[in-house]
């Protein structure tokens, strides 16, 4: 038995080019270096520099370093050393896998916990940043949002391998 799909039925089922943490990560790699590059330019024609917008470009990073291990969850390829786990028998495997999975959701989640207690501090003793003076929160406000999209990824990607 032979089943017709609609035209472009088989272009719906394909996953999408890219993720979310993709894309967001170009976007905040775009403004990173258009920030350092705004820097480099000013240094050279005024001698001056723009020493405040480090602060920027150092919550970027944090961002993206959220942003790109979020990523490599969603495909799988993220940093393990299998070498001995490689080696045990199919049970013990998966049994390491979990547990892989339980410590690193667990630290992930750990990290949004203490990273919105840090957050919430910042926000209720109106903390403000040295360089800007703009209040310390919107720097630290992406830690426990990133790390909580991170475990709904582990979460995804962990039911989605198990398919």
């Amino acid at each position: 038995m032979n089943i017709e799909l609609p035209p472009g039925a088989e272009e719906a089922a394909a996953p999408p080019p890219y993720t979310i943490e993709q894309v967001l990560s170009g976007i905040v790699m775009g403004l990173i270096v258009l920030i350092t590059f705004g820097n480099v330019l000013a240094r050279y024609f005024t001698s001056q520099s723009f020493a405040a917008t480090e602060e920027f470009s150092i919550a970027l990073l944090i961002v993206l370093s959220f942003l790109g291990s979020s990523a490599a969850f969603a495909f799988d390829r993220h940093i393990r050393v299998g070498f001995f786990v490689d080696r045990l028998p199919r049970p013990w495997q998966r049994a390491a896998e979990w547990l892989s999975f339980a410590v690193t959701a667990g630290l992930f989640a750990f990290i949004a916990f203490y990273a919105a207690r840090l957050t919430w501090d910042q926000y209720r003793f109106e903390e403000t940043s040295p360089a800007l003076g703009v209040p310390q929160w919107w720097y630290t406000v992406w830690m426990p949002a990133l790390s909580l999209a991170l475990v709904l990824r582990l979460v995804v990607s962990r039911r989605r391998r198990r398919a």
